[in-house]
Parts: C-alpha cells; structure tokens; sequence
C-alpha cells in the first residue's frame, strides 16, 4: 500500500512471521471461530459469513459475496463492510500462527467500487512480527483471484491473553461461549479477533 503509516512498517528487528506446525494445512477451511461473529458466523443473518482458509506459508485466502443488506451507496458496498472483511481475512492469519490477536490499527484504500451481488476474493499475509506485534497486509479483487483490486489493507495486530475478551466482552455471551459443551468451540470463540 502506498502511503503506509509508520505504525504499520514492521522495525528492523523484525521477524519473518513461522507457521504454527498445527497450524491448518493449507488448503483447509477454517470454519468460523464463533457462530455470531458478524465476519464468518453463520447465526448473523446480515454478516459476511466470510469464507475463509488456509493459505501457502502464512497466508490466508478468503471469499464472501456482497448482498443487499451490505449496501452503503444504492448498489453498491458500504466501505465500512469492505473494512469489515478485510479485517476479518486479516484477523484469520492468526489461526496459522496459533496466536491470540486483536487488531490494534487498519488502514483501508478503496480502489474501486464493489457492486452487489459481487464475489470478493481476498488474499491476506503476515508480513513480519516483532515482539507483540504480528504485521500484515490483504488485497480485495472482484470476481476471483485474477480480478481487478477493489480494497488493500495493510494491518497491525497486537497479542493478546483469553483474559481480554474475559474481562471486556458482555458477560451473557461470555458466560454462554464458556458453558458450550463443545470444547472445540468453546476454545475457538476466544481465539481469533472479535
């Protein structure tokens, strides 16, 4: 991205990101982290329900389908909706660095506009970690992989403990995340950036 702030240019010392060794292969669905996440749940009748998986290296490829519920101008979608998914694909990269991350800043340029009714196929990366800090970058393209660049983003993610969704997520949906039966799920909700 151009004109990139210098909060997202990883410093010197950092380093190239490692794949998790239990990180999924690539190729493999990651499946949502938590059925009400407004990016990949299923239970949001209006979400993204963002479809994403794994990459190469550590990298992340992600489709959702712009719908008529996600317009800002008449037929086409809402920015905040495009910032949306690219912060979604963006916060996904976490799954194969077996992290917990919240996104600290995101920087958006919208190329082009995005019609309704129109696949964006987006394509995320780590670029670098330093520390706390895991730095990345995501392309939005219309229509498929070899699409024109819609959105670009450039991000700064930042770990975190389980205890900062403990500490400041409604207790109801905590409480109610925490007694899933399901292990798998339980784990999973507090895994990935809200």
């Amino acid at each position: 991205m151009s004109g990139t702030s210098s909060t997202l240019r990883p410093p010197a010392d950092a380093v190239a990101p490692v794949r998790h060794p239990d990180a999924p292969a690539p190729g493999e669905p990651l499946g949502s982290h938590y059925e009400h996440c407004f990016g990949c749940g299923g239970a949001q009748t209006h979400g993204l329900n963002l479809a994403a998986r794994a990459g190469e290296g550590v990298k992340i490829i992600a489709e959702f389908t712009v719908q008529a519920a996600h317009q800002g101008a008449p037929g086409l979608a809402h920015g905040g909706v495009l910032a949306s998914a690219l912060d979604e694909t963006l916060g996904s990269l976490n799954w194969l660095l077996r992290t917990i991350a919240v996104t600290g800043r995101l920087e958006t340029d919208f190329v082009r506009p995005v019609p309704v009714d129109t696949v964006l196929y987006l394509e995320a990366e780590v670029t670098a970690v330093a520390g706390r800090k895991i730095y990345s970058t995501a392309t939005g393209r219309i229509g498929g992989p070899g699409g024109p660049v819609a959105v670009r983003a450039d991000a700064l993610f930042l770990e975190v403990k389980v205890d900062h969704f403990i500490d400041n997520g409604r207790q109801e949906e905590i409480q109610a995340a925490m007694s899933d039966p399901d292990q798998v799920r339980r784990a999973r909700a507090f895994e990935v950036n809200p």
